[in-house]
C-alpha cells in the first residue's frame, strides 16, 4: 500500500549462509536478543488480557444470564454456557459421558478447569470461577504466542510482536473461545521451526492441531518451500512428530469414547453456512445458481474453492522470483481458507493476527483490516439482537449495515492477501527482506539456495549451500 510506514527498529540480521550461527547457540542467542523487548512484550500481553477481561465484565456480573443482554453489552463468550452445556457442571467427562463438539486439547483444559473449580457448591459461581481459570490458561498461551511471534520476526523487527498483543481486534474476541490456545501453540511450533528444531516444531505444530484444526494448513506451505529449497528432510521431520503428537494425545480418546471423539469432524462436515462466512451473505443475497443451503453442495463449494486457492499459493512459491518467506505463504493459506470456509467466527481472527504481523509488517494495511474487524465484532451481537428481538430492539442493527460488515472484513482480508502476494512477486518491497535478511523464521530455508524452480517449465539448480 503506497505511503505505508514500516514497523522499523534494531539492526539487520547477516544474509549470508555461512555467517548467521546455527544450532543451539542461533536459538539461545535469539532469545536472549529478546533481552528487555521480552518484559515489555510479557507485560503488553498481560495488559491486553486485562482489558479482554474488562470487556466481559458485563457478562461476569450476569449478563450472560439473560438473553440478548450479553449481545448488547458486546461481551459474549462461549465458555460460560458451554459449562453448563456440554455437562461439566453436573461432573460429566467430555467425550465420554458427553459428545463436545472440540478436539482433545480443548476437552482436556475444560475438564482441568471444571475440576479446579469443583468445591465451589453454587453453580453459577461455579460457572464464572471456571470462565476465570479459563481465562488464566488462556493469557499463558497470548503470552507465548506474542513471545513467539517476537522471536520468528527476527532481532530486526522483534517489537512487531506489539501489534499482536495490542491488536483492538484481538483483545476483543480473545476469550470468546479457546483459540488463543492453539494460536500459542501454532506460533510456538514456527518459533521452534526458526531455530532450527524441526521435531520440536513438529510436536508443537501437532498439539496446535489437537487443539484447533487450522494449524494444520501450516504443513502445505512448509511442503512447498522445503521442495524449493531442497530441504525435505527437516520436512518429513516436522510433519512426522506432528503427526506423532496428535496421536499420541487422540488415540486414547478414540479408543475409549470414538462416538465422542468423532463428534467434532461429524459436526463440522453436517454445519451449514455459518455468520460471518460469504456463503452466508449469499443466502442473504438469494443469488440464482448459488445453492449455499445443501451442506454437501455447501462443503463441495467451498472444498473446491480452497482447492484451488492452495494449487495459486502452490504455484507462487514454485515459480516466485524469489522464494517466498514461510510468514508469507502461511497467511496466503490460512487467508484462503478462511476467505473459502463455511464458518468464519469473529474470534478466528486470533489465528490471523500473528500471521499478518509476521508476512507484512506494515502498519497502514494492518489498521485498515482491525477497523474492518473491529467493525464486524460489534456487527454480529448487534445482527444477533436484530434475529432474536427484531431490528426495533434496543443494540439491533440492519441487515444491510452487518453484511456491508460481513464484506469489509472479507474484503480487507482479501486485500492483505493481495499485497502479500504483489510483495512475493516483487521482493525488492518487502520491508522485511529490504532489511538484508532472508526469511528470519525460515530455519532451514534461511539462505538456502533454491533446488527446485518453476519457471517456464521444471527446472533444477545445484544448491549453494549445504543443508
Amino acid at each position: 500500500m503506497m505511503g505505508e510506514q514500516a514497523w522499523r527498529g534494531g539492526a539487520a540480521e547477516p544474509t549470508s549462509a555461512q555467517s548467521r550461527p546455527r544450532g543451539s547457540g542461533a536459538a539461545i542467542g535469539r532469545w536472549a536478543a529478546l533481552g528487555g523487548s521480552a518484559i515489555v512484550l510479557v507485560l503488553a500481553s498481560l495488559l491486553a488480557a486485562g482489558l479482554a477481561v474488562g470487556a466481559k465484565q458485563a457478562c461476569r456480573t450476569g449478563a450472560w444470564n439473560f438473553g440478548v443482554a450479553q449481545y448488547q453489552a458486546h461481551c459474549y463468550t462461549d465458555i460460560y454456557p458451554l459449562y453448563f452445556d456440554e455437562g461439566l457442571s453436573a461432573g460429566k467427562i467430555p467425550y465420554l459421558d458427553h459428545h463436545v463438539e472440540y478436539p482433545v486439547l480443548i476437552g482436556a483444559v475444560m475438564q482441568g478447569a471444571a475440576w479446579v473449580v469443583r468445591s465451589i457448591s453454587n453453580p453459577y459461581v461455579r460457572g464464572l470461577q471456571f470462565f476465570d481459570v479459563t481465562v488464566a490458561v488462556l493469557a499463558l498461551f497470548l503470552v507465548a504466542g506474542v513471545l513467539a511471534t517476537a522471536y520468528c520476526a527476527g532481532p530486526a523487527r522483534r517489537w512487531t510482536a506489539l501489534l499482536v498483543a495490542l491488536s483492538p481486534a484481538l483483545i476483543l474476541a480473545a476469550f470468546i473461545n479457546w483459540d488463543l490456545i492453539a494460536m500459542g501453540l501454532m506460533m510456538m511450533a514456527l518459533a521452534a521451526w526458526a531455530a532450527r528444531r524441526p521435531v520440536l516444531a513438529g510436536v508443537l505444530l501437532g498439539l496446535a492441531v489437537a487443539t484447533k484444526f487450522y494449524p494444520v494448513l501450516v504443513l502445505w506451505p512448509l511442503l512447498l518451500l522445503c521442495l524449493r529449497a531442497g530441504r525435505m528432510r527437516a520436512f518429513w521431520q516436522t510433519t512426522g512428530s506432528a503427526a506423532l503428537a496428535w496421536l499420541a494425545v487422540n488415540l486414547p480418546v478414540a479408543i475409549i469414547a470414538p462416538s465422542g471423539w468423532a463428534t467434532f469432524y461429524v459436526y463440522s462436515s453436517k454445519r451449514g453456512a455459518d455468520w460471518g462466512c460469504i456463503y452466508f451473505f449469499f443466502q442473504h443475497m438469494h443469488w440464482p445458481g448459488v445453492d449455499t443451503y445443501s451442506v454437501p453442495a455447501l462443503n463441495l463449494m467451498s472444498g473446491a474453492a480452497f482447492a484451488v486457492a492452495c494449487g495459486a499459493i502452490g504455484l507462487l512459491a514454485l515459480a516466485a522470483p524469489r522464494r517466498p518467506r514461510l510468514a508469507q505463504l502461511i497467511f496466503l493459506t490460512t487467508a484462503a481458507f478462511l476467505l473459502t470456509n463455511k464458518v468464519w467466527s469473529p474470534q478466528y481472527v486470533v489465528w490471523l493476527v500473528p500471521l499478518v504481523v509476521l508476512a507484512r509488517p506494515k502498519i497502514g494495511g494492518y489498521l485498515v483490516w482491525q477497523a474492518a474487524e473491529v467493525g464486524y465484532f460489534y456487527a454480529i451481537w448487534g445482527y444477533l439482537i436484530t434475529v432474536i428481538e427484531g431490528d426495533r430492539y434496543p443494540g439491533a442493527i440492519s441487515s444491510a449495515l452487518y453484511f456491508t460488515s460481513v464484506l469489509a472484513r472479507f474484503g480487507t482480508v482479501a486485500l492483505l492477501s493481495g499485497l502479500v502476494v504483489s510483495e512475493v512477486l516483487r521482493p525488492g518491497r518487502d520491508v522485511v527482506r529490504s532489511a538484508g535478511v532472508d526469511d528470519p523464521a525460515g530455519g532451514v530455508l534461511s539462505g538456502a539456495a533454491d533446488v527446485l524452480l518453476l519457471r517456464g517449465g521444471l527446472r533444477r539448480r545445484r544448491p549453494l549451500t549445504a543443508a
